[in-house]
């Protein structure tokens, strides 16, 4: 029996709620693991009650700052009260001086993203380029104080060790298409009215909170472009999201996409959703015909594998964590070319042979992808960190 202790206090959105919606049910179901989860307050009732999990959610500090210098001293003495002997940071910094060994995922690629910094420049925002350099800086000391970085592409661990000059592993985050769509519960009328409003248009959707990263603006243009070769009637960007800063996450400022809609005319053609409840988003790819992002930035991207296993065809940006997930199951464009973007959406609507070539590779290429297989290997690695750390003690020798 292993018991490992998973550091889940940066889970607030996207990417890292998707990451402990999965992995709890595939520890729960594991006789030899016991999991102590901390998670920030308010997503214990959302994940319920499982054997072997115990689930602490001390009050909140706020700011990545104070967050930090909570858990360095915090995370010690719980460690110890739980009687975990394996730590697993999942929020891209690291503990200092941990008692026992450390798995470190880091997930956030924004800290090596020169397209990033170079955007941050463009739109003024200085305030959170210093603050992305200066979370950096700590994520870079994490990658290199961690027993071992687990990365979840191969792509974006290529990139922390030339960063870091340290090996990261990777470990590919899975999917579960079973649990994905079980759910049956409608959408709520709120939702589901501004999907029946689209039908006999080409709908092309894109799942995300905004932010600048994910590189909206190129979507909206292309949107521009399409609208007029197919007609405005003939197409709809659905998003779920507003473009409205107080509705999103984060710091990013959501005005100046707001007025590209506004100054394109394309106001009728992009549908805000705003947030799907995830147990209920698999209604939301189906709705849909193509799946489009024009992301820059990336470590994993569960959306492609979401819409792949709904059998979406995809239309991404070229960048290579996009091509190591989704391999021949896109079509991909330089990722802040509009046009590039507008032809293929344009092409692929005319071409239904292709898209149900598309639709097939991807339901293939989905099922690569495994949350037991994920599970089954971070345990793996956490069982021979523990091995290894018994051996020192034993020859005397500190870790």
């Amino acid at each position: 029996m292993i018991s490992i202790l998973v550091n889940a206090l940066s889970a607030s959105a996207g990417g890292g709620l998707t990451y402990v919606r999965n992995i709890v049910p595939r520890l729960a179901a594991r006789d030899d693991v016991r999991a102590t989860l901390l998670l920030k307050p308010g997503f214990r009732d959302e994940l319920g009650v499982w054997p072997n999990i115990k689930i602490v959610d001390p009050p909140e500090p706020v700011g990545a700052a104070r967050r930090f210098l909570f858990e360095q001293h915090y995370l010690p003495a719980l460690i110890r009260a739980s009687g975990a002997n394996v730590l697993v940071s999942a929020g891209n910094f690291a503990l200092r001086n941990a008692p026992v060994p450390q798995i470190l995922l880091s997930r956030n690629a924004l800290y090596t993203s020169r397209d990033f910094y170079a955007d941050l420049r463009q739109r003024g925002e200085y305030r959170l380029w210093l603050d992305t350099r200066t979370k950096g800086w700590f994520a870079k000391r994490s990658v290199q104080i961690a027993d071992v970085t687990v990365a979840p592409s191969q792509a974006f661990a290529d990139d922390l060790q030339r960063w870091t000059g340290t090996h990261v592993a990777t470990i590919h985050h899975g999917f579960d298409h079973e649990l994905f769509s079980r759910d049956a519960t409608a959408l709520p009328s709120t939702i589901s009215d501004q999907l029946a409003s689209t039908v006999g248009c080409l709908r092309l959707l894109f799942v995300s909170h905004y932010n600048y990263y994910r590189n909206f603006e190129t979507l909206i243009r292309a949107t521009a472009r399409a609208t007029q070769k197919l007609g405005h009637d003939k197409i709809k960007l659905i998003l779920t999201c507003t473009l409205k800063s107080e509705d999103n996450p984060g710091a990013y400022r959501a005005e100046s996409v707001a007025r590209l809609v506004r100054e394109l005319g394309v106001q009728q053609n992009v549908v805000e959703l705003g947030s799907v409840p995830y147990r209920q988003l698999h209604h939301v790819y189906r709705a849909c015909d193509i799946y489009v992002t024009a992301a820059y930035c990336e470590s994993f991207a569960h959306p492609l594998l979401e819409a792949m296993s709904t059998g979406l065809p995809i239309v991404a940006s070229d960048i290579s964590v996009h091509q190591e997930i989704c391999g021949r199951a896109a079509v991909y464009c330089a990722r802040f070319s509009d046009e590039a973007f507008s032809e293929q959406i344009v092409s692929l609507s005319a071409a239904q042979r292709r898209r149900d070539e598309l639709s097939a590779a991807g339901q293939a290429r989905a099922a690569d992808f495994s949350w037991r297989r994920h599970v089954e290997q971070i345990v793996a690695l956490a069982s021979n960190l523990v091995c290894e750390s018994r051996r020192y003690r034993g020859c005397g020798r500190d870790r």
